[in-house]
């Protein structure tokens, strides 16, 4: 299932009213509250640490956010950080989800409530999970991939994946997809190259793929960074007519290439939402209240028909 773009906004307007009017009811007293990212890179990050930034900015508490520049122990390193100098809460974009967990139970120990957005920890002492089902949503991108190739080209299709084999999220998106398209016939896989979530490697591994199997007729890219350097690829190799690319998370060079048309869908997350639910979440918790173990943020699988309405937001 997926979200249409009028449902998602009134969903995300929503929770923006609702975040402004508890707000209004959270004392002056100093707070500070910390977001340990994974990079500064992608635009995906960009924009939760945005939302994050504007709700902490609401509700009159202070935000800190690291930038673990890819290096899961620098995320480990910084909660350390973080816990002596007593933050009111956290929020964890985990690299590593298992590694993660020492530093997060720490944490708990001191009684510093944490949160996780976007990459699914295992279970243990956070409060709450806060983003999108990667593998439902690897699913649905995987389903409609299977149905677009019976519409467009007989049932038949050659598909390489970029994947990002260092991110645990991105490979739950990978494996939804694989388990949605497995069992048909005419689809056939030509293998996994790792863009290790860096633009210029995955432009690389794109290029890799492209070269070793000329018959490639689709690409699917698990995250921002696969999905540009996916896109940079097919045109660097003029595979343009030939190569369908399927993947996460729309930029300005991907909705280029949608109305190119060989990128055929991407599915599209509300990051800046993330970031102001991870923010509500710890403003609640740091004031003793509760919230919901689970925060679920929908997704839109965006294609030529429905792309609009965001060329104002990728600009």
């Amino acid at each position: 299932m997926t979200f249409g773009l009028t449902r998602r906004t009134l969903i995300a307007a929503a929770g923006f009213t609702a975040l402004t009017a508890f707000a209004t009811t959270v004392s002056a007293e100093d707070k500070t509250f910390a977001l340990v990212q994974i990079n500064q890179q992608a635009l995906f990050f960009n924009d939760m640490n945005r939302g994050a930034e504007k709700a902490a900015a609401d509700a009159g508490v202070k935000l800190v956010i690291f930038n673990a520049n890819n290096e899961a122990t620098a995320q480990n390193s910084a909660i350390e950080t973080y816990i002596q100098e007593k933050v009111a809460g956290m929020a964890v974009v985990a690299i590593d989800v298992n590694g993660i967990m020492p530093a997060v139970t720490q944490a708990a120990d001191a009684g510093i409530p944490v949160v996780a957005i976007d990459a699914i920890l295992p279970e243990g002492p956070q409060k709450a999970q806060i983003g999108v089902d990667n593998a439902k949503a690897g699913a649905d991108i995987g389903k409609y991939f299977v149905d677009y190739v019976k519409a467009n080209a007989d049932g038949k299709a050659k598909i390489g994946i970029v994947g990002a084999l260092n991110s645990y999220i991105q490979n739950v998106r990978q494996k939804g997809f694989e388990e949605a398209i497995a069992g048909n016939d005419g689809i056939t896989v030509a293998g996994v190259v790792d863009g290790q979530n860096i633009q210029d490697n995955a432009l690389a591994a794109a290029e890799n793929l492209i070269t070793a199997n000329p018959d490639l007729t689709a690409i699917y890219a698990t995250g921002e960074p696969a999905l540009v350097g996916a896109v940079a690829a097919v045109e660097s190799q003029g595979k343009q007519d030939t190569i369908k690319v399927f993947g996460w998370d729309l930029t300005a060079d991907v909705i280029a290439g949608i109305d190119k048309g060989y990128v055929a869908a991407v599915v599209q997350q509300d990051p800046s939402l993330m970031g102001a639910a991870a923010v509500d979440a710890l403003i609640k918790l740091s004031s003793g209240g509760t919230v919901d173990k689970v925060v679920s943020v929908p997704i839109t699988i965006v294609t030529k028909e429905n792309v609009e309405p965001y060329r104002a937001v990728f600009k």
